[in-house]
């Protein structure tokens, strides 16, 4: 029963579209420093990663109305990742919160 649930709980709640980086997150992919694939895998999972609870009910609401979907991941102390979906669902952009 729990591996039942634990799958669940890994199941995207959305599509992802096509999934982009912009070339702050591609440079730090290159050289080794991030691998953003669990940060994806949280963001299409619901864990919408550091934001209030006022943004994370907006996520949510966003999930039945298809609005755009925003995470917040703190890799490092000075590294924080974003991840923004569409409100189509069609493209899924990760990017430096400097690169916003």
């Amino acid at each position: 029963m729990a591996l039942a649930v634990l799958n669940l709980v890994s199941q995207p709640r959305f599509p992802s579209g096509q999934v982009v980086m912009t070339a702050g997150i591609n440079d730090l992919v290159q050289q080794g420093q991030l691998n953003p694939v669990p940060y994806l895998r949280r963001h299409l999972c619901g864990d919408w990663g550091d934001l209030d609870d006022c943004d994370r009910r907006s996520n949510d609401a966003a999930l039945k109305s298809g609005d755009r979907l925003f995470s917040s991941y703190q890799v490092t102390p000075t590294l924080k990742l974003w991840i923004i979906t569409e409100w189509d669902r069609s493209v899924t952009t990760l990017l430096l919160s400097s690169e916003y």
